[in-house]
């Protein structure tokens, strides 16, 4: 190995980026079902943004949140994925120092966004169900952007000391980080210091943020099935769980894979190194890929839209 991977540096001008380690042979196979993901993630959600824009019978509180799921799901896998992507296909293993603090935050970031906003969609479809009265009167437009906008700082600050501690640190090891991004722990070990106060929070983060939006998930949707089992008759109360259907979806989409992969990081010391970077990568691509499959299976107007944009490009 170099001397310039093992001197001792401040701040360190580039981080090697392996992919994913010891499946080096395989990187340009493994880029097809990743590439094709992330494309079908892009159209997706840009197709989600487009008919809810042009569909105004969906200018509805529940569609605002899916659209800012839709942009955040852009955010978290268009930071990492076109960068995987260079390394599969290019070998471009290189990522300056700033760039990949830059790639930290806003992966760390909106991944804390999306939780939030399943939260937010939790609360919309507990005032829906639960005071049908009152929802349009609570859920007003100016309502759901004070929402949107508290999901966006709540993720913005509680991450933004992600990057700071991050630079702050000297860096005396290799600055090779087996991964295909810049994973926080990841670059932790790679200082030279004492960084239990950045592992700490990370954990903090990564636990106690999330299992806080699924304790208020859960409630909302306890209310939710409460409500509905007191509807009268049986139809009924299909057609309104049929409401929740796609948002329960989304939300195993999300957390399941994010509980995986965090709990085989700190427990899974016998798991192979890759199975993990693997496992870490699914969590980029397949809610942002699913998530609007999801809502448009479920969702008649979208249907609609769809159906007519394929049948005017076959026109």
């Amino acid at each position: 190995m170099s001397d310039s991977n093992t001197t001792r540096f401040t701040n360190p001008s580039t981080f090697i980026l392996l992919g994913i380690p010891g499946l080096e042979a395989v990187h340009v196979w493994i880029s097809i079902p990743f590439c094709t993901m992330y494309i079908i993630a892009i159209l997706g959600n840009f197709t989600i943004l487009f008919i809810v824009k042009r569909e105004l019978s969906l200018h509805v509180p529940m569609y605002y949140f899916l659209c800012m799921l839709a942009i955040t799901d852009l955010v978290l896998s268009t930071s990492t994925v076109p960068k995987m992507l260079s390394i599969f296909w290019f070998n471009s293993r290189e990522i300056n120092f700033r760039a990949c603090l830059t790639q930290m935050y806003f992966l760390r970031c909106s991944s804390v966004m999306e939780s939030g906003i399943f939260v937010a969609m939790a609360v919309d479809r507990y005032v829906a169900i639960c005071h049908p009265l009152r929802h349009f009167t609570t859920m007003t437009n100016r309502m759901v952007f004070k929402i949107g906008l508290a999901m966006v700082l709540r993720g913005a600050m509680l991450v933004l000391p992600y990057p700071f501690l991050t630079r702050r640190w000297p860096y005396c090891r290799i600055n090779i980080i087996p991964h295909t991004y810049c994973e926080h722990m990841a670059v932790v070990k790679l200082a030279c210091t004492d960084t239990r106060s950045s592992s700490y929070y990370g954990l903090f983060v990564a636990f106690f943020v999330p299992g806080l939006d699924v304790f208020f998930i859960a409630v909302s949707y306890i209310l939710i099935l409460r409500a509905i089992f007191r509807l009268p008759t049986k139809d009924a109360r299909l057609k309104t769980f049929g409401t929740c259907v796609s948002h329960l979806c989304a939300i195993l989409t999300f957390y399941i894979p994010v509980i995986f992969s965090s709990l085989t990081y700190r427990f899974g010391h016998n798991v192979a190194l890759w199975f993990h970077v693997v496992i870490a990568n699914m969590y980029l691509l397949v809610p942002p890929m699913l998530n609007p499959i999801i809502y448009g299976i479920r969702t008649k107007q979208v249907r609609k839209w769809l159906l007519r944009l394929v049948t005017y490009k076959g026109t």
